[in-house]
């Protein structure tokens, strides 16, 4: 069973976690709270498409982690989560400096959890929305 308390308690601290997709993407933590979560990644020259703009599914990533990570300060002890479905909205191109992504749980259901989530670049522009849902299911469904 996976100790999200922990895990959480780690990565706000700046500890290693086994986290190795938010190692990948540079992705750093800023802010873990109760149904929020905000973090930045730098954009890298390897993240640009041909046109020199940064490939869109890595704003979706940045999204997604936030997301999943603000949904995981509700959990209780024996749940775990899983995205079930997620819909983004590209609002402006990226192609240097320092994305943020802020995601707030919106709706915690017993089974279904909407989290909502805003990309913005270092200027504070809106680059992309998203809408997340997850489910929650018992530890042991995980295997």
């Amino acid at each position: 069973m996976f100790d999200y308390p922990s895990y959480l308690e780690k990565l706000t601290d700046g500890e290693p976690v086994n986290n190795p997709f938010l190692d990948f993407l540079g992705i750093q933590v800023e802010e873990i709270r109760e149904g929020y979560a905000r973090f930045s990644m730098e954009i890298m020259p390897e993240f640009l498409q041909g046109a020199g703009i940064m490939q869109g599914g890595l704003s979706i990533a940045l999204s997604s982690e936030a997301a999943a990570h603000a949904v995981m300060t509700t959990l209780s002890s024996g749940e775990n989560i899983t995205t079930i479905e997620l819909k983004n909205n590209f609002l402006s191109m990226a192609s240097r400096g320092r994305l943020t992504a802020e995601a707030t749980v919106f709706k915690r259901g017993r089974v279904l959890v909407i989290v909502d989530s805003i990309v913005r670049d270092d200027q504070g522009k809106a680059i992309s929305r998203s809408s997340a849902t997850l489910m929650v299911v018992s530890g042991d469904s995980m295997k």
